[in-house]
């Protein structure tokens, strides 16, 4: 599971409609609606996910998504293996924090949680899905959480439907790419400064 904060933006101005040779126009201004959160649990095995818009993101919100998680969408599982990054909030004492403790340390007995590394977050599936989620659905503007919740049910809706999944080893060579493109051009820029640094020490 991941989360993401979404920026809710309506518009000042009523857009022009899609006309014959010419795009829907919006305007440049707009205003912004305040903050929401987006949980994705995604299980890659069987090609669902699993979105849910919260108000905020608490140690609480967390809380019930666990407890949706293993009530609702795996109420049959004896254990659910849940891959996360290491933020406070996604730990045990939340369910504490949100139910008593008998109910806590039930939900708990589910759970063999996995906190990825540091620097390694991408191998978080979930996070894969939301780079998705943003690109495909997220990058426009929608202003309410009600909208939001909308259009994101129909994008995990139709993802769903076709059991899509993530090929783990194609996002690390796409990875292992930008990375190593990132590295020759910071190289290549570091050998110009030098070979600039050179001519002019020989001019002075």
């Amino acid at each position: 599971m991941d989360e993401l904060s979404y920026q809710l933006i309506s518009e000042t101005r009523t857009p022009q409609p899609l006309q014959h040779n010419r795009t829907r126009r919006y305007d440049y201004e707009y205003k912004r609606e305040g903050v929401v959160n987006l949980f994705m649990v995604f299980a890659p095995l069987l090609g669902q996910r699993y979105v849910r818009v919260t108000k905020q993101r608490t140690a609480r919100d967390w809380a019930h998504l666990i407890q949706y998680l293993v009530e609702v969408l795996f109420p049959d599982a004896e254990c659910i293996v849940l891959v996360m990054d290491n933020l406070n909030t996604h730990v045990g004492g939340s369910l504490y924090e949100a139910f008593p403790p008998t109910e806590a340390r039930r939900l708990l007995s589910k759970l063999e949680i996995h906190y990825t590394p540091k620097h390694g977050s991408w191998l978080n599936m979930a996070e894969i899905e939301l780079s998705v989620l943003s690109q495909q659905c997220l990058d426009r503007r929608l202003g309410t959480e009600r909208v939001l919740a909308r259009e994101v049910t129909a994008w995990m809706n139709a993802r769903n439907a076709s059991t899509t999944t993530v090929n783990l080893a194609v996002h690390h060579r796409r990875r292992a790419h930008q990375t190593q493109t990132a590295v020759s051009g910071f190289g290549n820029r570091e050998r110009r400064d030098r070979r600039g640094i050179a001519r002019r020490r020989r001019r002075a």
